[in-house]
């Protein structure tokens, strides 16, 4: 049986969150970003797998009433954003799709051959703008996930202030103190 096919025109004008909703559940992730669609193919089982062992030891770690979510919906300056991991400052539990940049503390990206251009040169950008206090970037390696930790600075930029590898674990400080163990988690 033939595969539906979805048939859609951008709007005339730049695109915006309410557009989203007119779009298909293909699994495809679909993100707005000064008003252009950007649409990233579903990530491998790898990335996925990758992507939860992580977000399983940053919740381990976690302060109660903390949230680490996977694929939130996060509303930053002229983007709609769908980080791999969020971290949720203490509030109400999240409901809803979207959540506000000022509610979030970390946001983590795990790249993919797909995503590899948006991880490192489109994002961290809006999420810079948003207020965002730190992103994390992990690369999967030959030897392991690669972790680029990365700091705001004067709420504008992104500063490099390490990196963690499978051959180096840490103790990290942000979005608390815990420590970083790449080496425990899939390549």
């Amino acid at each position: 049986m033939a595969q539906p096919t979805y048939e859609w025109r951008p709007p005339e004008r730049g695109w915006r969150e309410q557009d989203l909703f007119d779009l298909p559940e293909d699994g495809n992730r679909y993100e707005i970003i000064d008003g252009s669609l950007h649409v990233t193919p579903p990530p491998g089982y790898g990335h996925q797998l990758l992507a939860d062992e992580i977000r399983s030891a940053i919740q381990a770690a976690a302060p109660t009433g903390w949230w680490v979510i996977r694929e939130a919906g996060l509303r930053a300056p002229g983007a709609n954003l769908i980080p791999d991991i969020t971290v949720l400052r203490p509030s109400p539990p999240p409901d809803g799709m979207w959540t506000q940049a000022e509610d979030v503390a970390l946001v983590v990206e795990v790249e993919s051959p797909n995503s590899r251009r948006q991880d490192r040169l489109t994002k961290p950008a809006p999420y810079a703008e948003a207020g965002i206090p730190a992103y994390w970037r992990v690369e999967r390696g030959d030897f392991g996930p690669i972790v680029y930790r990365y700091t705001l600075v004067k709420g504008v930029h992104y500063n490099l202030v390490g990196t963690v590898g499978p051959d180096d674990p840490i103790e990290v400080t942000e979005p608390w103190p815990m420590r970083l163990d790449p080496s425990v988690w899939p390549r």
